[in-house]
């Protein structure tokens, strides 16, 4: 085959490219992930499950499927991010002081920027995205969010993206530019192979993605609150939810304008941030932290409403100071906007600028100290049970205060000048992130399990798996602490120091034990899995809840609620609970419903989308293009779709309601003594 022609088909493509990597265990990772890749497809055929998985889950437009589809992702990149810690914490250990190397500098530098890469836009924001799709109509009263086809192609947008990062475990290899991508080094002089293109094509299509799921949230809490749901009874989580939504609208703008400039720079040979021709790499370093520092309360804000849930729930108490909550939540969304400089202190600007926005990052922990004061009066006598979700929100309170008074002495711009290149500042970003976000994000995860699929996790292994994420989380990250200050610097492969030696192995004991908390939590789901029947939760209402989600089965069917709920305070359904009895045989019609049909075309759209962004890395331009045709052929092919939704008929509502309230009070009202027994069959018994 002659070489024009060759290149014509596969673009720069090669034999070399593929599989076998620079070293053993890139090589180790690359072949588990086409093994993993095989053992699924082989799995799936042998029991026949393909027509299963593309009817109920593929084609599905149901928001609660979407949303556990989101959270699934979410966990497979975890294992991903988690596994590339702990080499890169073995790395450092080992080769302290002039010690023996695991993975050589380059493949180094491709690990600090995928576990990046991977834990923000992988792991983070699907789980976001995935706690809300699936929770946001349900604590509103809604049968679904506004937009179903548009929820749905931005999970395929999503999944096209973390594909696509996957595939660059085995084909060709990732960038070296660290998770924000700084030009010029991510230029073609610097960066001239294809790590850089993988990473611009995959945060592309997610936060594209993104950006539809930010506009959905938003318009579904503006125009689908059930009657009488104001916007001041609506549960914490939702007020969250709508400021977040609102960040993603207006954050994720400036990162596809930045990665889009980058792409034209490398592809078109334009000047927008190279150093010469008048370019101005700083040009990017706003833009992206434009969106970066929002993306940090993209992350965190979610969270913070599922704090406020699992801390009202499991202290017996309605919400301590909603109304401040509510607004601190809002200050917080509004400053994320005036804070974004602090990111690059130490490039040049002046003295005056350095001190505006060291003021507004001091700023900004005024609403953060408002909801902590509120999370902690909630539980001020109140009758706490330490679940596996509470146990999470103590640990967090502690180390969010620590991590926040760290970021509070980086505010300040001299002090920045010296440690902002250091291990100090991984670990203030880490103290926010995992306790704040990840350890949030598992809280819920543990707290809404049941309602998502009908019966608990198992106690048990909940609360061995806090146990590690708590020690591995603070033995991985408060020696960064010191290392910071002693000098060591962030993003290195080898330190010749050894006095840092000591501090390193501890940083790697810590990464395991944090590794060995997320195999206690896939140990929890099969044990769990197993033991089902045991730990059914039919009824719907396990922990005693307050919002509308808990007066559903569990899980839910299709249509959420029988008749829309109508609303007259905050925490209605506590309220019901205590002054009348919510599962009482209901009066008057019922009435027929319709849903969204399901339809294939967001599936076939993220398939399109990996194959388009997979012939630009590579310039196999054939494909690229037939990829981009073909995402735009089938979203123009769903405006010929008429039949875009399905009616249930009114007996078939009225048979599962009518069961559902019927099993309800003949079932026992468990007190919270036993309410991690076989005995709880999800109608918790509650306070007076």
């Amino acid at each position: 085959m002659s070489s024009g022609l060759s290149y014509w088909i596969f673009g720069r493509l090669e034999w070399s490219d593929l599989l076998i990597k620079s070293n053993a265990i890139a090589t180790g990772a690359s072949c588990m992930v086409v093994i993993v890749a095989i053992a699924i497809v082989a799995l799936l055929t042998w029991t026949g499950r393909w027509g299963w998985l593309w009817r109920e889950w593929l084609t599905s437009l149901d928001h609660k499927r979407i949303g556990i589809m989101y959270i699934v992702i979410s966990f497979i990149m975890m294992a991903r991010a988690i596994a590339e810690a702990m080499v890169m914490r073995t790395q450092q250990a080992m080769a302290a002081g002039g010690g023996t190397d695991l993975v050589g500098a380059q493949h180094f530098g491709q690990l600090f920027t995928t576990h990046g890469t991977v834990m923000i836009f992988f792991v983070a924001m699907p789980f976001l995205s995935g706690l809300i799709n699936y929770l946001l109509p349900l604590q509103i009263g809604a049968r679904d969010l506004s937009f179903p086809f548009m929820n749905a192609v931005g999970l395929a947008l999503t999944w096209a993206g973390a594909v696509l990062i996957m595939v660059s475990l085995t084909v060709g290899d990732f960038s070296t530019g660290g998770w924000s991508a700084y030009p010029p080094f991510t230029e073609l002089a610097f960066s001239p192979g294809e790590g850089v293109d993988y990473w611009i094509w995959s945060v592309m299509l997610t936060g594209i993605g993104t950006t539809l799921t930010g506009i959905n949230f938003a318009v579904t809490i503006y125009k689908e609150r059930c009657p009488g749901m104001h916007l001041m009874r609506m549960p914490l989580f939702c007020w969250t939810a709508l400021c977040t939504a609102i960040l993603m609208v207006f954050a994720l703008p400036p990162l596809t304008v930045a990665s889009s400039l980058l792409a034209l720079d490398r592809y078109l040979d334009f000047h927008f941030f190279t150093n010469g021709s008048g370019g101005n790499m700083m040009n990017y370093a706003n833009l992206f932290w434009l969106f970066g520092h929002p993306e940090v309360y993209i992350l965190i804000l979610p969270a913070f409403g599922v704090w406020s849930e699992v801390i009202s729930t499991f202290s017996g108490k309605r919400l301590y100071g909603y109304r401040s909550l509510v607004l601190a939540t809002m200050c917080i969304a509004v400053l994320s906007f005036t804070v974004w400089m602090h990111h690059f202190f130490t490039m040049g600007q002046s003295a005056n600028v350095n001190a505006a926005f060291g003021f507004a990052t001091m700023l900004i922990g005024i609403p953060t100290g408002v909801k902590v004061y509120d999370w902690i009066l909630t539980m001020y006598r109140g009758r706490i049970r330490f679940s596996a979700p509470m146990l999470f929100a103590i640990t967090f309170l502690f180390s969010f205060v620590v991590g926040g008074l760290s970021g509070i002495l980086l505010s300040n711009a001299p002090t920045d000048f010296a440690m902002h290149n250091s291990l100090f500042l991984v670990a203030h970003f880490h103290n926010m992130l995992i306790p704040g976000t990840l350890f949030g994000f598992i809280a819920g995860y543990m707290y809404w399990f049941p309602k998502a699929f009908g019966f608990r996790l198992d106690e048990r292994w909940g609360r061995i798996a806090w146990g590690l994420w708590t020690a591995g989380f603070f033995a991985a990250f408060a020696p960064l602490y010191s290392l910071g200050l002693m000098g060591a610097m962030r993003r290195t492969s080898q330190t010749y120091d050894p006095a840092y030696e000591p501090f390193l192995y501890v940083a790697l004991v810590g990464a395991a034990l944090l590794f060995a908390g997320f195999v206690a939590l896939v140990v929890q789901l099969v044990v769990s899995t197993r033991h089902r029947d045991r730990l059914a939760v039919p009824i719907g209402d396990p922990w005693d809840g307050r919002a509308l989600e808990w007066f559903t089965p569990s899980p839910p069917p299709e249509w959420n609620f029988a008749r829309l709920p109508q609303v007259e305070c905050i925490d209605a359904f506590a309220r019901e609970k205590r002054e009348g009895d919510p599962y009482a045989p209901q009066d008057g019609d019922y009435a027929d419903i319709e849903m969204p049909r399901n339809t294939g075309l967001p599936t076939l759209i993220g398939m399109a989308g990996i194959a388009c962004a997979f012939g630009l890395v590579w310039h196999i331009w054939w494909m690229a293009i037939v990829g981009f045709v073909a995402m735009w052929g089938f979203l123009v092919a769903r405006s010929f779709e008429s039949r875009t939704t399905r009616t249930i008929p009114a007996a078939t509502v009225r048979e599962a309601n009518e069961a559902w309230l019927s099993r309800a009070r003949m079932a026992r009202a468990v007190p919270r003594e036993i309410e991690f027994t076989a005995a709880n069959t999800g109608r918790a018994e509650p306070l007076a």
